[in-house]
């Protein structure tokens, strides 16, 4: 096996019949993880010549292009000097959005809140005020409409699946496993555990703007009492949920 690719010399092999796949890493790290989000936004702000498409993971950048307009090798070697030009790992959190997000945690609002505070060793007080200490950013979306991967948090949060899978979760729900958060966009099956619940929606079909985070933008969840979670739910007429957008100027 290859090498680990670094942040700074990403591997750049063949993906299909028109596509490229820029890998800053083999599994997900959060250096490699800024590269990817600095390095995708360089591309869609100044697209490389032919370049169709673009998506971003938690490690890797794909790039679609059109075969009759430039070669793959020839892509290839722009991808190159592109990618050797500076350190992509290097924008920083302050430059981009902030979302603040109100949370209930525990009880039904976030029934494996106990749970995983017992992984973490600390009480279920310990462990939100823990949590939310930590901004996360938004790594990827993915596995389904709008929904984000979010991280990392702290390696004592490095807390494994579950054994069984839960049946479903509530949208909204969030969850935590792996040094990492996800807010669900639909009710879903899960081994991530449910330590707490938003109003917000990251996939909103009828909206102009569907999906409203973005990789790299900021989550912030703020603890609110269930009783005000209520209150925010039932008030909640465009899927945000009470959730606050702050923007760099």
């Amino acid at each position: 096996m290859s090498a680990d690719p670094r942040p700074d010399c990403p591997d750049i092999a063949p993906l299909g019949v028109d596509g490229v796949l820029v890998r800053f890493s083999t599994r997900l790290d959060d250096v490699a993880n800024r590269a990817v989000l600095g390095f995708a936004a360089d591309l869609e702000s100044d697209p490389p010549h032919g370049m169709i498409e673009i998506a971003s993971a938690l490690s890797s950048v794909y790039l679609r292009f059109d075969p009759e307009t430039v070669t793959r090798a020839e892509l290839t070697k722009a991808l190159h000097a592109r990618a050797s030009a500076r350190d992509w790992s290097a924008p920083a959190d302050s430059a981009g959005r902030r979302w603040h997000i109100p949370t209930a945690f525990g009880g039904d609002r976030g029934p494996q809140l106990a749970e995983t505070a017992a992984l973490l060793d600390m009480s279920e007080e310990e462990a939100v005020a823990d949590l939310v200490a930590n901004p996360v950013r938004v790594l990827a979306i993915g596995f389904a409409p709008g929904q984000p991967y979010l991280g990392m948090l702290p390696e004592r949060w490095d807390i494994p699946r579950l054994g069984d899978i839960t049946p479903s979760v509530p949208a909204s729900a969030l969850v935590v496993a792996v040094r990492q958060l996800i807010v669900f966009s639909a009710d879903t099956p899960t081994g991530w555990r449910h330590v707490g619940q938003t109003a917000f929606k990251p996939f909103r079909a009828e909206s102009d703007a569907p999906f409203p985070l973005r990789p790299g933008d900021v989550l912030h969840f703020d603890p609110v009492s269930h009783d005000e979670f209520d209150r925010i739910r039932a008030g909640d007429s465009d899927g945000s949920g009470g959730a606050r957008l702050e923007e760099a100027q």
